[in-house]
């Protein structure tokens, strides 16, 4: 059986394809890169070295990943979003692109100099073997960046409560057609997202900590990237969330030692392939 769900790949496909940041302020989008990537060790990677983005979507990490790397897979087995992705990367000769799902990377096994999946393997069916597919097609040493939903396991009883509510409402929007789930999605960007964001930075410049309050990852973000995430979250059928104790054993599970979590984004983990010999 695939590891996939055919109806989240046409949604993202749609979802990129009306949001492909093209038109994303780069500063907005660097600083979330930098978040995303401050545990990526690329003082380690080898002069050219030959990598993967498995689910590239739009190409908005791959933008800044290329200029770094001699060549660089992009991976999505959305036809839309890689037509997206191909567009937002044109200026980049180093990029080259495959339609294909994550049990049927086209890559050799143990050929990668390093890889990195962000927010989509929670969408898949079986998280678990998409890793292990990633990690297989690594080298020995070779570093893994991952990100994936968490289950709240650092929250305060009363946030989870919160998410179960909203969890409700992304089970019944997630099945509406897409031009009314697209609207929809639109309305709860600005009358929940945007308020809670800015009042998160209001407060924040008063002097209060505003770490556990919801939404305050938007404080400082545009609506675009507002109007974007409320469509992933609340638009998507598929959706998995893990503790950091799961992701840590699902890594290991799947080859993957000197595994590190990122403070800020919850939970954002790099690891590197275990070498031949070690247990």
């Amino acid at each position: 059986m695939s590891n996939l769900d055919q109806s989240v790949v046409e949604g993202f496909g749609q979802e990129w394809s009306k949001f492909d940041h093209s038109a994303t302020i780069p500063p907005e989008l660097e600083v979330i890169f930098g978040d995303y990537f401050s545990l990526f060790p690329w003082e380690s990677l080898p002069t050219g070295a030959v990598g993967f983005d498995l689910g590239c979507g739009s190409g908005r990490w791959a933008r800044f990943v290329a200029p770094q790397v001699g060549h660089l897979h992009c991976i999505d087995p959305s036809a839309a979003a890689l037509q997206v992705a191909r567009r937002n990367l044109s200026g980049f000769q180093n990029c080259e692109f495959h339609c294909a799902s994550v049990d049927s990377i086209p890559l050799p096994d143990g050929s990668a100099d390093f890889g990195y999946s962000l927010g989509v393997l929670h969408h898949v069916p079986d998280t678990q073997a998409g890793i292990q597919q990633c990690v297989r097609k690594l080298k020995p040493g070779a570093p893994f960046l991952i990100y994936l939903y968490y289950a709240f396991d650092n929250r305060p009883w009363w946030f989870r409560l919160l998410w179960r509510i909203s969890d409700l409402l992304r089970l019944m929007v997630s099945k509406l057609p897409f031009r009314v789930k697209y609207l929809f999605c639109d309305v709860l960007a600005l009358t929940v997202y945007w308020p809670l964001a800015r009042l998160a930075r209001t407060l924040e410049k008063l002097g209060m900590d505003v770490s556990h309050l919801p939404l305050t990852a938007y404080r400082n973000r545009s609506f675009y990237s507002m109007r974007t995430d409320a469509l992933d979250r609340f638009g998507t059928r598929l959706e998995q969330r893990f503790t950091r104790e799961q992701i840590r054993q699902m890594m290991e599970q799947a080859g993957l030692e000197q595994i590190r979590f990122s403070k800020t984004i919850f939970w954002c983990a790099m690891g590197r392939r275990r070498r031949i010999g070690e247990s």
